[in-house]
């Protein structure tokens, strides 16, 4: 396998910014791209968290995966109490154990990088990883534990023909600051959050407008669109989705709602992936309205896989067992 090989296992994002730092990974030989897409996953094992990692071990291994992006809600039910938290190597570490999910890192521009990580894992922060110590999981000392781990707040992934940006949406949720209920929320870093979160998009709209990359990737862990049980996110749907729209983003990914779901935005060419199905799921807990565009719904576990070239797109959706059970295909013709 060539060196240039690259994990990325990738939850919701920790990286407070100016502007967004940036990883660079080849393409294959082929011009080829495949990854999959996993969320809300982190439960030791349970609610079939081991059936879903053993399924994108055999997946992963299939598709000759480049890397994992994970969508967020890392560990439950309150993210880590601090870098020793036994959670992590619970969750992480004893259970993505296939080969194909253990990826080495290549980048020729980021020398100093290879020198502190052999094996490289990227993580988002969901809003149940705020509820622990975040800064944790931007801690050093896990890398220690499990050489895999990179937890940034928001980051790009640069992939020569696909560009893939990670955006830190919790802080976006006003709820999370005016009505945190009986929840404890770590805002180190994020204070003041509308200067926070002004700034972010400001980085991710000038990111999309300098892109040139045949596709336009951009992971959150709240959706913009889902009918499952948290619905539309308002905040991202009125602030990040013009952004999107107006820059030419193919595809949006997101966890938060425990489920797989396509939905086809109407009036531009987004695609809406929901992959927050990693360990438990909310079966029945679905809305029955704003149902515009929606191509498909699953409420069990599983996860998908993203083939890209340079003029074709490929997504799958899988269950638990491996089975597929929505595949959807596109080309973009290039000058």
């Amino acid at each position: 396998m060539a060196d240039h090989w690259f994990i990325i296992l990738i939850s919701m994002l920790c990286v407070a910014a100016a502007e967004l730092e940036r990883f660079e990974l080849p393409a294959k030989g082929d011009g080829s791209l495949s990854f999959l897409v996993i969320g809300d996953w982190g439960r030791r094992g349970a609610f079939n968290q081991s059936q879903v990692a053993f399924q994108m071990g055999k997946i992963g291994e299939k598709l000759d995966i480049d890397f994992v992006v994970s969508t967020g809600d890392n560990f439950y039910d309150n993210g880590l109490s601090g870098p020793q938290d036994p959670v992590f190597e619970q969750s992480f570490t004893n259970i993505y154990t296939a080969n194909s999910l253990q990826k080495r890192w290549f980048s020729g521009k980021l020398p100093f990088l290879l020198h502190i990580l052999n094996w490289l894992t990227g993580h988002l922060l969901g809003n149940h990883d705020y509820r622990g110590d975040a800064e944790a999981q931007l801690s050093h000392l896990l890398r220690k534990i499990d050489s895999r781990w990179l937890c940034l707040r928001s980051f790009i992934v640069d992939a020569e023909h696909a560009e893939i940006i990670f955006v830190d949406t919790t802080p976006f949720v006003k709820s999370y600051f005016l009505d945190p209920e009986d929840h404890t929320y770590d805002w180190r870093g994020i204070h003041p959050s509308k200067h926070y979160v002004t700034n972010l998009l400001k980085d991710v709209e000038r990111a999309l407008r300098e892109s040139r990359a045949k596709w336009k990737i951009v992971v959150g862990h709240h959706a913009i669109r889902s009918i499952g049980h948290h619905g539309d996110t308002p905040e991202l749907a009125t602030h990040l989705f013009p952004i999107l729209k107006a820059n030419g983003v193919d595809f949006y990914m997101n966890g938060h709602d425990h489920c797989l779901e396509h939905i086809s935005d109407t009036e531009s060419p987004i695609q809406f992936l929901t992959s927050g199905a990693g360990s438990k799921a909310w079966r029945g807990d679905v809305k029955r309205v704003n149902r515009k565009g929606l191509k498909f719904f699953y409420d069990g576990q599983g996860f998908l896989s993203v083939k890209l070239t340079p003029p074709d797109a490929e997504i799958v959706f899988y269950d638990v067992y491996g089975k597929i059970l929505h595949t959807w295909n596109a080309t973009k013709q290039f000058i």
